[in-house]
């Protein structure tokens, strides 16, 4: 069933404003859609797991190659020109439920890609970059096959990240590539799960 004009007006309202504001608000129609609650509850507890495994490969490479700090490596991020994919259509006044699913998805293709880096980095973690490169893919077949079903449009965006990932100049500008690669997806995936998080609580 497509979703009620009205229920994406209404998201568009919720999203932008600050997640604090969101407790208490009246979501009768949203929350009487029970195909968009299940798509809002299953992609949650998939995005969760998926950050575990994000972060369980942030611990190997801090143990591995003593890169734990952000900002110790900054100066060295200026040159491997590794973008963070968008996701402002999910926190923005001008808010649209296809938007932001849209861009949940572009992100989650192009970090998919992105892991290949980190897969050459870490061959003794194969099996779980490889895990998490599965589920990056199934989580954002997911939202589109859910979109489809919920007859919401889908809405391509261009993404920085989306391209050829860089040529490495060094194994160890490879190592930061795949901490920073790593450090944007935990990133876009807190606020992924925070969008879906707050909707699904109302």
């Amino acid at each position: 069933a497509a979703v009620p004009t009205g229920v994406l007006a209404l998201l568009g309202t919720l999203l932008w404003a600050p997640w604090r504001a969101l407790h208490g608000a009246p979501l009768v129609e949203l929350s009487g859609d029970q195909d968009f609650q299940l798509f809002l509850h299953k992609n949650l507890e998939f995005t969760r797991k998926i950050k575990g495994d994000v972060a369980a490969l942030q611990r190997v490479v801090c143990d591995t190659f003593q890169l734990c700090k952000e900002e110790e490596l900054l100066l060295v991020r200026q040159d491997l020109g590794i973008a963070q994919a968008p996701l402002e259509q999910c926190h923005s006044r001008a808010f649209q439920a296809e938007a932001c699913f849209s861009q949940i998805r572009d992100g989650l293709r192009a970090y998919h890609g992105s892991l290949a880096a980190v897969l050459e980095l870490l061959p003794g973690h194969a099996s779980l970059v490889e895990t998490l490169q599965l589920d990056t893919a199934n989580l954002s077949s997911n939202i589109q096959q859910q979109m489809e079903d919920l007859g919401l449009a889908t809405v391509t965006y261009p993404t920085e990240s989306g391209g050829p990932l860089p040529a490495f100049p060094s194994r160890f500008h490879h190592q930061v590539g795949g901490f920073f690669i790593l450090a944007n997806f935990q990133r876009f995936l807190e606020t992924a799960y925070r969008a879906l998080r707050h909707l699904a609580r109302l």
